[in-house]
Parts: structure tokens; sequence; C-alpha cells
């Protein structure tokens, strides 16, 4: 059984993850680039109660085009700006941002999304594409 503690640049906001992830995964959806400020994000995949925060989360609320709702809260530390989690509500699991982890070392992409954004001059190796790749 795993276990990972993580904190944001300033440490004001830390975090636990407890258990075995779901999965890991590199998204290169266009918002998790512009959120990142990278070309894609790492994302430990788990379910909401595997996830204890100490601190104080702000809150950006997405919500995409054609949908009846919020879908994606985006808790980031309001004092730094880290990125901390991305919680998916209606799929009821959370994508932990793998950059904030204390240990990275067992931490091992299973599968790349959203592959349709990916910047073209980023290629990873030895991660299987989702099917939402074009061409």
């Amino acid at each position: 059984m795993a276990d990972f503690s993580a904190a944001c640049l300033c440490g004001k906001v830390t975090y636990e993850l407890s258990g075995e992830p779901i999965a890991t995964a590199v998204c290169h959806c266009s918002h998790c680039q512009r959120q990142s400020g990278g070309a894609f994000s790492v994302n430990v995949i788990a379910l909401p109660d595997q996830l204890t925060v100490t601190g104080e989360l702000g809150t950006y609320v997405e919500t995409g085009e054609n949908d009846d709702g919020e879908y994606v809260h985006r808790r980031f530390c309001p004092s730094c700006g880290s990125p901390i989690v991305s919680e998916m509500l209606r799929a009821g699991i959370v994508a932990v941002k793998a950059g904030t982890l204390d240990d990275t070392s067992d931490i091992r992409p299973a599968v790349e999304v959203w592959c349709t954004d990916r910047q073209p001059w980023v290629e990873l190796t030895g991660i299987p594409m989702s099917m939402e790749r074009e061409g």
C-alpha cells in the first residue's frame, strides 16, 4: 500500500494521499497546460477519501461548453498559486498534481490522455496513448 506526502511551493498547504492510487496519467489537455504552465500535467488519480489536505485551498470552478454545470474544481494554494488537485466531480475521482509530491520515485505514468491537445514537440516514450489521439 503506497502512501504519499506533499506540499505546495510555500508550504502552507500540505497533504497526504493514502493507499494505492488508481493510476498515474499524463494529461495533455489545454486546461492542464494552462494550469501547469507546461506542456502537460502528470496526475496521480485517486478516490476523494484517499486525500487529506491541511491548509486552505483556493478553488477555480471549471465548466465546459455545452455542459449543464460545473465538472472540475481546480484546487490550488492561494498564497503561492501551486496547483494541488483537480476534483472531477462527476467521475468521483481526484487528480493530484505529481509535481507536488515529496517523493516521486514510485510514480510511473501508465497512460497519456487528451493527446489531441498535445504540443507537437512533445514525444514521451513508453506510455500508451489514449484513444483521443488524432491521426
